[in-house]
């Protein structure tokens, strides 16, 4: 079964993030499916952002009736300056317009900014049930909740307030469309016990701890490394449906950063029932590994194919791409091979 391309927060490579042009574009360009990221307003209101501060990735900061909000927070053990979202109402955050969240490097996409308003998760659901009618084929919503520990502690509890949502846009059927991602594992087993019929993704980084774990555990926390291990993808199976990690685990490098072929990753997490998926294909040299750098500037594309012809070759179940249309073509020449 060949790989799903996945929107990374649309076709974010081509517009600003999580606008609705970036949702369409990514379906327009083959994208199987969509992934947003979701944070919660003061109001309760699921809205799709990169993280909840959005000083980066709105006009926030030219509207002066927000000046005062701008405040610092410690955000899963990490302290943060800006404006986030739980600090607004929806009809606030309405009134702010997208941007461009890598303008050094996304300069075409920087040439949209403040054209798009923000959206809610409603608006994402309504909006993938309108292309899938359009494509002729269903898309899926891949969504990855933010910070669940943090958003409970604020009495934001978004496995409750995703339930919802889910259930009032009909997108609980069980036809396959819903995935549901998160760096913490204990907010996947609340939203399943709440009835949510998708697949539960658990996201792993390369290095550090899941926040939620040590929230609850301090220092013992297990490492996302432990999850990682033959014996940490086994005790995963039949908890979680899958795993998603950064592309460095998926490829084999050296001790300069040089690559050598593909790791063994993908080959372990299936012997464990698992599917694993990664993030984030990226064509632009500063994304790429050494290998497949060329030239001297960071934002020029270097030799992308290479490196997603690698990670697509694993047997990998599926990629989250910011340019949709570069994997999925990679992905096909690869099927037109076999």
């Amino acid at each position: 079964m060949q790989p799903i391309v996945i929107g990374h927060r649309g076709a974010s490579g081509y517009r600003p993030e999580h606008t609705r042009s970036a949702y369409e574009l990514a379906v327009a360009l083959g994208a199987d499916a969509v992934e947003p990221d979701i944070v919660a307003t003061r109001d309760g209101v699921l809205v799709v952002r990169h993280e909840n501060e959005i000083g980066a990735t709105t006009d926030v900061a030219a509207h002066p009736e927000f000046a005062g909000r701008r405040t610092s927070k410690v955000i899963d053990g990490i302290r943060l300056t800006g404006w986030f979202t739980e600090d607004f109402t929806w009809a606030e955050l309405r009134t702010l317009r997208a941007r461009e969240r890598l303008p050094e490097v996304r300069k075409a996409s920087a040439t949209f900014d403040d054209r798009f308003p923000l959206l809610r998760l409603r608006d994402v659901f309504k909006l993938m049930d309108r292309l899938s009618g359009r494509a002729r084929r269903p898309i899926g919503v891949v969504a990855e909740l933010k910070h669940a520990t943090y958003f409970e502690s604020i009495g934001l509890p978004l496995d409750e307030l995703f339930t919802a949502e889910v259930n009032d846009a009909g997108w609980n059927a069980g036809d396959g469309r819903l995935t549901i991602e998160s760096f913490e594992r204990s907010l996947l087993d609340k939203v399943y016990a709440r009835g949510i019929y998708g697949k539960r993704i658990f996201l792993l980084e390369a290095r550090g701890k899941p926040y939620d774990e040590v929230a609850l555990l301090g220092p013992k926390a297990p490492h996302y490394a432990d999850y990682l291990s033959d014996t940490g993808l086994y005790g995963l199976s039949g908890k979680v449906d899958g795993i998603s990690v950064p592309k460095s685990l998926i490829l084999a490098t050296d001790a300069d950063g040089h690559v050598s072929g593909a790791s063994d990753l993908v080959d372990a997490a299936h012997a464990a029932d698992l599917e694993i998926y990664c993030w984030t294909l990226r064509p632009e040299n500063r994304y790429l590994a050494k290998t497949f750098r060329r030239g001297r500037l960071r934002a020029d594309f270097g030799d992308w194919q290479a490196e997603f012809r690698t990670i697509l070759g694993t047997g990998i179940d599926g990629v989250f791409a910011d340019h949709p249309d570069l994997a999925v073509l990679v992905r096909d020449e690869l099927a037109a091979e076999d």
